[in-house]
């Protein structure tokens, strides 16, 4: 099994992984042994019957009455008609302490009234309407439904079940991390908590983790769960527990639950035994806090469990995001403490001597962050310090502080933005740095390469909820005009970017090698004058200056809608809105063959990308391969600067002598630089809309390929590897060259 599967597993293992099950009981599960779930049952040494649904409704399971101790049946009734049947069967079989566990999906979960597809129909909002298009006639074969939590209750009660409890799971039953009692609500900001999963997330158009809140406070989140595990009992008694935590993507050493039990009292427990030597590292990070002067909740190890009461104050993290709306200076004031507090967490080995670099700590702690602590009398309290580097800048540990704070609540920066957190601490002269250093940590500790595949299959980006809103907010031919044909009549007009931000950039990497850039305009007088590009930074008052049939504007501005107004106040109706989740077909180059006779090879146009260095027969070898495959064929050359950042090597060749070499090779059609921001498969295929990415065969085992080969084939494209030249490469020709072999 890889690393990626046995990862999966142990997230799908999650979901009851933290139960306490009786040790030797007798456990009916509804499902195939093979699945995570029961490989569970059978690691805690259970006694697992494994059975399907898909049986016979009379004389089911006679030899079993009263037999079971526990039960399992996970998303499996919502494949059946008649749900309440098996409900009524598995009382009988239930002995009369024994608990049944039901996993089923809420068909009124907020993922779902944000765009995902229905998990057994594979359509936006069939659940929603409750099935009423897709099983409307007698002739449609039922293949599952989802229940809300009221239909849930009924079956349960007209099947003999009258003492049941539901938990609300976040995300899904497939990736939980968040699990809730329906008499407890959360009192942390859960837009840092959970990343969103999704069955297709390709149509979401509503960003569900700015959603959670505002179901708390209107009495609304346990119904609008996404999923529920049901706790169900004849007259046993219900499990001691509020609330779990899951952190299972960590893997076997790192994988945590955080229980909160009604007593009062939380219990960190590791996953699996591998895990049960950080727990007392809790323990001591909290003590060494403690002697810097650091106000820490009390905890302790009681068997192999770390343990600590349930504190009522407010959490840091809601805290301060109600006072950088309410009273900025009150808020810079409480950044700065915590800030302090940051730097007196531990000795300092290296003063901060004012070029950028910072004081360095003896130990940082990369979790000291206003998630991870509460705000008790005018004081930060905090919990949960597991993580600590020797040797390691406070300036990295601040960074993460503040894009904690931030991270999932973009209206912030309305307040206060970001960057001006950055440069009070002064963090800007090295923010790449210490950026850099928290995503290492993160991918490290969330295994996000290893998890890149299942990642991308599940989670939606920000670009796709915009692209997918705007489509919702105009008509077919209103969204066509203003976000689809944004270069149309540019071939007559100047034209005019409006923005100047990441946006305008990104259009710029992309498209002023194909489009003529007349001028940037931006409302922010600050920035007047500068240039992007080498294009000067302009008022917008320059439009007036213009016959309105002289130019188009293309509006590079995330949150564009006070632009438009502008642009339609001023009287200027040819503009458009680039969409940076939108590929655009260019200028110059190839000219796609939508119709008329077919082409002779098997792809139409085709695309290579790579450095390039020290040009050798492996390389003519794989154009000459492609070109047998397709028409035209477009090769990427990577920029030195490119070189130098992801390979972390210097070329021997410099970019503009590699792309020549190239270019002049017979079987390339068309040489292009890669930009160095926008220099990956998916950014690439909206530029070129090529049929066919080749690539070597090395590449071919890497997530982040397998990752690029599903892209392209859901854009009716494909990826296709060649054999490696195994006796020449760029990277041996240097190997000898540095040797003086040759």
């Amino acid at each position: 099994m890889g690393q990626a599967q046995e990862l999966i597993n142990g997230i799908q293992k999650g979901l009851l992984q933290w139960y306490d099950f009786k040790e030797g009981s007798a456990v009916l599960y509804i499902g195939d042994k093979n699945t995570p779930l029961a490989q569970m049952l059978l690691e805690k040494g259970m006694e697992v019957t494994c059975a399907s649904l898909e049986l016979p409704e009379d004389g089911l399971w006679p030899e079993y009455k009263e037999y079971f101790d526990y039960i399992i049946c996970i998303e499996a009734l919502e494949t059946q008609a008649n749900p309440i049947f098996f409900l009524t069967l598995f009382y009988k079989v239930l002995k009369r302490d024994g608990i049944m566990l039901l996993g089923m999906n809420n068909r009124m979960g907020i993922r779902y009234f944000c765009g995902d597809r229905d998990i057994y129909t594979n359509r936006c909002f069939d659940g929603i309407e409750g099935y009423r298009r897709i099983y409307s006639k007698r002739e449609d074969v039922f293949k599952g439904r989802s229940y809300h939590m009221a239909e849930i209750r009924g079956m349960l009660r007209a099947s003999g079940w009258e003492k049941f409890r539901f938990y609300s799971v976040f995300s899904d039953l497939r990736n939980p991390s968040l699990i809730y009692s329906e008499e407890f609500l959360p009192n942390e900001d859960l837009a840092n908590r959970i990343l969103p999963f999704y069955n297709y997330p390709y149509t979401v158009f509503m960003n569900e983790r700015m959603l959670y809140e505002d179901l708390v406070d209107n009495g609304m989140f346990h119904q609008m769960a996404n999923a529920y595990l049901i706790e169900c009992t004849t007259e046993g008694m219900f499990s001691d527990i509020d609330h779990v935590t899951l952190s299972m993507d960590r893997g076997r050493e790192r994988a945590l639950f955080t229980i909160l039990h009604p007593s009062g009292s939380v219990e960190k427990r590791a996953a699996y035994p591998e895990g049960r030597e950080r727990l007392r590292r809790f323990a001591e990070h909290g003590n060494d806090l403690t002697k810097h002067g650091i106000l820490v909740v009390n905890a302790r190890m009681e068997n192999d469990s770390y343990v600590m009461p349930y504190i009522k104050g407010e959490v840091s993290q809601l805290y301060l995001k109600r006072l950088i709306r309410t009273d900025k200076e009150k808020f810079l004031q409480e950044m700065d403490h915590f800030r302090d507090l940051i730097l007196q967490s531990s000795d300092i080995i290296k003063e901060d001597i004012g070029d950028g670099a910072g004081a360095m700590l003896r130990k940082g702690y990369l979790d000291m962050v206003p998630l991870n602590s509460f705000h008790i009398n005018g004081e930060f309290v905090f919990y949960d310090q597991e993580f600590c580097e020797e040797n390691y800048p406070a300036n990295a540990v601040i960074t993460r502080m503040l894009t904690t704070f931030y991270s999932g609540n973009c209206e912030l920066n309305k307040y206060i933005p970001i960057e001006e957190m950055f440069a009070r601490y002064k963090l800007t002269e090295q923010i790449g740095r210490w950026r850099g250093m928290e995503n290492a940590f993160l991918l490290k500790l969330l295994n996000a390469e290893s998890l890149q595949i299942y990642y991308g299959r599940h989670r939606v980006s920000d670009d796709n909820i915009n692209s997918n809103r705007q489509r919702v907010n105009c008509s077919d031919m209103e969204y066509r005009k203003i976000f689809i044909d944004i270069f149309k009549n540019i071939d007559t007009r100047k034209l005019i970017l409006f923005g100047s931000g990441n946006f305008t950039k990104k259009f710029l990497a992309l498209y002023q090698q194909h489009y003529s850039v007349y001028a940037i305009v931006d409302n922010n007088a600050g920035k007047w004058g500068e240039k992007i590009n080498g294009i000067e930074i302009q008022p917008p008052e320059i439009l007036k200056q213009l016959d309105k049939e002289e130019y188009k504007v293309i509006v590079c501005i995330k949150n564009y809608a006070s632009v438009v107004s502008q642009l339609e106040a001023m009287g200027i109706t040819e503009y458009s809105i680039y969409d940076a989740n939108i590929g655009y077909e260019r200028k110059q180059g190839h000219i796609r063959q939508d119709g008329g006779e077919k082409p002779q090879k098997k792809y139409h146009v085709g695309y290579i990308s790579g450095v390039f260095d020290l040009f050798h027969v492996g390389h003519l070898n794989m154009f000459k391969r492609a070109k047998e495959q397709c028409d035209y064929l477009i090769v990427g050359v990577v920029t030195d600067d490119g070189v130098r950042n992801f390979k972390k090597v210097e070329p021997f060749v410099p970019f503009e002598e590699r792309i020549e070499m190239v270019r002049s090779c017979r079987y390339v059609d068309e040489a292009v630089e890669i930009p160095l921001e926008y220099n990956d498969t998916r950014e690439a295929y909206k530029l070129y809309h090529f049929d066919c990415q080749f690539s070597g065969s090395d590449y071919i085992d890497r997530p982040a390929w397998i990752s690029n080969r599903e892209f392209l084939e859901r854009n009716g494209s494909e990826l296709v590897f060649f054999p490696y030249t195994e006796s020449t490469s760029s990277s041996k020709m240097k190997a000898l060259i540095e040797k003086k072999l040759i």
